[in-house]
């Protein structure tokens, strides 16, 4: 059976994705490990959890040989518009801890899933189907970031041997946590918007359009690429997988059919909106679908009805 070892467990993916792991391979072979923020009850009561800081290469050394870990989800990371506030900090975390986690990992011999972004991309890349392999040149330091990651798991696995993993994760869309300063945020924080009845101010131009992906559909990429049979993967690294690709417009519309009362307008975010415009409208994850089966299984329609049922019935409880 698995030891697993999720870093940022108390993250957006982190904290939905721990859970699923552990309904997969058993609640005491998947430990969380979170940096400083208080874990809900539910991920710190379900399994063990490890107070780990990834840029501290002794604690996550420690971490993985305490519990015998033969596989890390690596996940800690600022995001986009945080990262454009904080790039010193982005770069300490996006990069020295990838690099820490890859080094335990050649160390101790784990496998390690290691998530890139839509972010890797820049306004050089084509925007309409963007290729699996393309020109990358971002001008963010999130995106600088991603691409240098994508890089350094390359070269761990050509040169050290180490089994390492990943997909380009799109805008995510999540039920349970909200997003912490990514430039898609606006894809969540406007369901909770509509389920409270509030009008919603959208700080992306109408037209922008983006790759998006509701959170179970994340949560069975990672899963799906790390059990996939090594020998089909040719990519191994930094799959594309998207599920739709909409404009704040279309997914305003899309709730109206349920919340027929729902107002939006706009107030353009300069700087989330010059990122929005430098990663692709839509990605061609044909890679990912030929060499490990990647399928989502929710499109806007579907997603939209589970996201509007659960927050709901979220409201309800007085949880926002």
């Amino acid at each position: 059976m698995k030891k697993i070892l999720v870093t940022g467990a108390v993250g957006q993916i982190g904290s939905e994705l721990t859970l699923a792991l552990r309904e997969r391979y058993g609640s005491d072979n998947v430990v969380a490990g979170g940096r400083k923020t208080e874990p809900s009850p539910q991920l710190r009561d379900s399994g063990p959890f490890e107070w780990v800081d990834c840029t501290n290469l002794g604690a996550l050394n420690e971490a993985v040989k305490k519990y015998k870990i033969d596989t890390m989800y690596h996940l800690p990371a600022l995001l986009s518009a945080v990262a454009e506030a904080k790039p010193q900090m982005a770069w300490h975390v996006n990069i020295n801890g990838l690099y820490n986690a890859l080094e335990v990992c050649r160390e101790q011999g784990c496998a390690i899933f290691v998530p890139s972004s839509i972010g890797a991309f820049g306004l050089s890349t084509p925007l309409d189907n963007t290729p699996q392999d393309t020109v990358q040149r971002p001008n963010t330091m999130y995106g600088v970031t991603k691409v240098a990651g994508e890089l350094l798991c390359d070269y761990y696995h050509k040169r050290f041997g180490v089994d390492v993993r990943g997909v380009r994760y799109p805008g995510i869309v999540s039920n349970v946590t909200l997003p912490g300063g990514g430039t898609t945020d606006y894809a969540v924080a406007i369901y909770y918007e509509a389920v409270k009845g509030n009008k919603f101010t959208c700080y992306l131009k109408e037209g922008t359009y983006l790759d998006m992906m509701y959170m179970p559909d994340a949560i069975k990429a990672g899963i799906d690429l790390m059990e996939a049979d090594p020998s089909r993967l040719k990519h191994r690294n930094a799959f594309n997988v998207t599920a739709m690709s909409f404009a704040p417009e279309i997914i305003f519309q899309e709730i109206k059919k349920h919340v027929p009362d729902f107002e939006m307008d706009y107030q353009v975010d300069p700087v989330r909106q010059a990122i929005a415009e430098s990663w692709p409208n839509k990605m061609d994850d044909i890679c990912a679908r030929e060499e490990w089966g990647w399928a989502p299984e929710y499109d806007l329609p579907k997603m939209t009805a589970d996201m509007l049922k659960v927050l709901r019935e979220r409201h309800a409880r007085g949880d926002f």
